[in-house]
């Protein structure tokens, strides 16, 4: 039953989205194409079903061939990182990957507005850590280390732009949204989870292509993931919104799988991180959001929990299998326990959703592809969480 409603699902996203059948125009958007990667990859694994395979590897290269080169509305043409074609071919995102935004960018000489600024395209670093992410999940399903060097190459070229020196001379920070060249800052402020969220992915890269035959001809992170470590210290990750708590815990499983890789060795860390998805879920439950009509609620936001929940479920896993690898495993487990009492919500967020009625309401119609491939994800989590 849940199979056969993702299936139909991401066949629809295809469709509505012109993947399959392919259009000369199709809508991409980073970051819902990242879990729509993760969601065919599910789905070939689910049902050994070849076609599956084939849309996960075409929505790949149709996100590099529209979203790694220039809008048909801008004077500029050709791949966004200004290499010629062939190389570009090559190295389709070592300039990162445009969002997708409806509208072009902010030029440098306009003076920015908060209000236009969310519909207007650039590169965000939190879209560009979850194609990693998605690259690497299809190196490792289709046995190939070219996207997980695809994704290294573009981890090398977000960090170098996004990260700046600190005003105060020590370490560095990070640029929220940058340009679609990545020449200028677009959002100076940082993103509170940004840091978190590229530690975790370049270690996951890392250990990854360490894994692969060819490790020695791929690129190294290991600078930009010191670097990232400092620009972790000390930032407060605790929020009272659903998504970035859902974010926390995905980063959270990550972490886990790493430690018992080998990839890292910070329980620290991990603690850190399940405390404040801890105090993110309270706070949702306080808010009782998931009580009202579906016209006041976000889906994409409360599916991303949801699919926090089902991360949950996999650090305790992690724990139970592995009680060598975490001298902390009393604590951990106290706190793995506590995260699983928060289940019951995922679970009702999901049914809520996949009730056709709420799916009427405008707040899931006017975000319906982003609600779509959340919906799908959290349904099925099983590629998009494991490393």
């Amino acid at each position: 039953m849940t199979t056969e409603l993702v299936r139909e699902i991401m066949q629809d996203y295809a469709r509505l989205t012109g993947l399959a059948p392919a259009t000369v125009h199709p809508r991409r958007y980073l970051w819902t194409d990242a879990f729509a990667v993760c969601g065919y990859l599910e789905l070939w694994s689910r049902t050994d079903d070849k076609s599956f395979l084939d849309l996960c590897l075409s929505l790949v290269d149709q996100v590099h061939h529209t979203l790694g080169r220039h809008r048909d509305d801008d004077v500029r043409r050709g791949w966004i990182s200004g290499l010629d074609e062939q190389e570009g071919e090559s190295h389709p995102t070592i300039g990162g990957l445009r969002i997708g935004k409806q509208l072009n960018e902010r030029r440098q000489s306009q003076p920015p507005s908060e209000r236009l600024e969310w519909d207007r395209d650039g590169q965000y670093y939190h879209y560009l850590t979850k194609w990693m992410h998605a690259l690497n999940c299809v190196s490792q399903a289709a046995a190939d280390p070219t996207f997980t060097r695809w994704a290294i190459e573009m981890a090398k070229a977000a960090h170098a732009r996004f990260t700046y020196p600190a005003p105060s001379g020590h370490g560095k920070r990070m640029y929220w949204k940058m340009s679609i060249d990545l020449t200028y800052p677009l959002v100076s402020s940082m993103g509170q989870h940004d840091p978190l969220d590229g530690f975790v992915t370049y270690n996951e890269l890392q250990a990854t292509a360490t894994g692969f035959h060819a490790a020695s001809s791929l690129p190294d992170l290991k600078t930009e993931i010191a670097e990232m470590a400092k620009i972790c210290r000390g930032i407060s990750l605790a929020t009272d919104d659903p998504l970035g708590t859902g974010g926390l815990l995905f980063d959270a499983a990550r972490i886990a799988q790493l430690i018992i890789k080998g990839g890292l060795k910070d329980e620290g860390l991990l603690e850190s991180v399940v405390d404040s998805a801890l105090y993110g879920l309270a706070a949702f439950a306080r808010a009782k959001t998931f009580e009202q009509p579906a016209k006041f609620r976000l889906a994409f936001r409360e599916l991303g929990l949801s699919i926090g929940l089902s991360a949950a479920e996999k650090i305790q896993k992690c724990l139970v299998k592995n009680p060598d690898l975490f001298r902390k495993k009393s604590h951990l487990e106290r706190r793995a326990e506590e995260l699983m009492a928060y289940a019951p919500l995922g679970k009702a967020i999901e049914q809520f959703w996949m009730d056709e009625e709420n799916r009427q309401a405008v707040t899931w119609t006017e975000h319906r592809e982003i609600n779509m491939v959340m919906l799908a994800t959290s349904l099925a989590p099983g590629r998009f969480l494991r490393l």
